[in-house]
């Protein structure tokens, strides 16, 4: 960032000392590829979150659910739903949840909240956060994880 400062500051202090515009360009490419650069380099480290909206199943839910970007860390934010019986967090392969991994109870109803994630789990395959009813079967709401 600095070194675009200092460029920019070169450019406009010789733009009108200068009589050769061949200079100007050459000064202007190289500030266009250090911008660049710096596009790049803050692209590549920043983590990648995969995250997605509640939707409402059997209950009224909302909220949003995130992955941290060592897939071992499940948060939930302005997380919101109904009370029922025995309620679990389940990564599932789909809303019926036929395939699925217990991430355990259900913290609370309104709030934010994080469940650790096994290792190994594969997040593409198990993409749907799911709040489960145990004792009805029945889903009380979802996020797909992208």
């Amino acid at each position: 960032m600095k070194k675009i400062v200092v460029l920019m500051l070169f450019v406009i202090t010789f733009s009108n000392c200068s009589e050769n515009n061949d200079e100007m360009d050459v000064i202007e490419v190289r500030i266009e590829n250090e911008e660049n650069n710096l596009n790049e380099e803050n692209t590549t480290n920043e983590p990648t979150l995969i995250m997605g909206d509640f939707i409402d199943g059997a209950h009224p839910t909302s909220g949003k659910a995130s992955v941290n970007s060592e897939k071992s860390v499940l948060s939930f934010s302005n997380f919101k739903t109904d009370s029922g019986p025995k309620l679990l967090v389940y990564l599932t392969t789909d809303v019926n949840a036929s395939e699925y991994i217990d991430l355990g109870d259900l913290k609370g109803i309104s709030g934010d909240f994080t469940y650790n994630i096994p290792k190994n789990t594969d997040i593409s395959k198990y993409n749907i956060v799911n709040i489960w009813c145990v004792d009805f079967s029945v889903s009380f709401g979802t996020a797909v994880l992208k």
